[in-house]
């Protein structure tokens, strides 16, 4: 089953680290958060990606064609550089359909223009700045069983903010960065093949603002519960609170 990951975007709520380079090259740890979601998937068995590129998107194209050599040791001889003996085991065998989809395009755009590279009946899709330790499988046996044109993944946010209870005037409680009841999309989608004919390339829209309210008036439009890690890059403060939470020996959105 496609992977379908938008990579487009220009982060400009992030340029300390997206003026130079794609959101989603920008690096948690060592390598870049596109990297990270694709592990995500891959760890569980859905390798074969396609990436929505736009902004920057030759640089994401130069990362995954040099991959091998820059994240590994290798030798060469200088009479055949090409030859290349790379010492590591652990190779990757994801496969990656690079399309290029705008510079300017929003989502649902995107989203229409890499339709003649899914194959299935199905296939999934997210964003290029959201990780989460999200079980894929369930979240598909939810979208089987649901019988819908889309699923999407919905959790708690957390608030950017400390929340004050206020009684007669007086400060009651002060919670720092709770939880919040809303539910927002975090991505991780599911969509049937047939959502292509819901999108009108001629009228460029975000999915959030078109697609998918079209989809919930008609009751079209399912959502799963993700009640564990989550986290997006909206920000340079999210890029900070990303590189903080990981570590080798933890990462909260590992699945592998």
């Amino acid at each position: 089953m496609k992977v379908v990951i938008l990579c487009g975007g220009k982060g400009t709520r992030l340029r300390e680290e997206t003026e130079f380079i794609p959101k989603p090259l920008v690096e948690i740890g060592n390598k870049p958060i596109l990297w990270h979601i694709m592990k995500i998937y891959a760890s569980q068995g859905y390798k074969d990606f396609v990436l929505a590129l736009g902004y920057k998107g030759e640089l994401i194209k130069h990362y995954f064609k040099n991959y091998q050599w820059m994240s590994h040791d290798f030798s060469m001889n200088l009479k055949h550089p090409d030859e290349l003996t790379i010492h590591k085991k652990d190779m990757l065998d994801w496969n990656i359909t690079f399309v290029d989809t705008g510079k300017k395009t929003l989502t649902a755009g995107r989203l229409k223009r890499v339709a003649p590279h899914i194959d299935g009946d199905r296939f999934m899709l997210t964003y290029g700045d959201g990780l989460a330790d999200i079980n894929i499988k369930k979240l598909l046996a939810f979208h089987e069983q649901k019988k819908k044109l889309a699923t999407i993944t919905g959790l708690h946010p957390i608030s950017k903010y400390g929340v004050l209870k206020v009684d007669g005037g007086l400060v009651s409680e002060f919670k720092e960065k709770p939880i919040l009841d809303d539910v927002i999309n975090g991505g991780f989608m599911v969509f049937e093949k047939a959502i292509f004919d819901r999108i009108d390339v001629k009228q460029d829209a975000m999915l959030v603002d078109k697609t998918l309210p079209d989809l919930a008036k008609e009751e079209n439009l399912a959502i799963y519960h993700h009640e564990g890690y989550w986290h997006s890059m909206d920000t340079y403060k999210d890029y900070e609170d990303l590189n903080e939470a990981y570590s080798e020996e933890h990462i909260p959105w590992r699945t592998w």
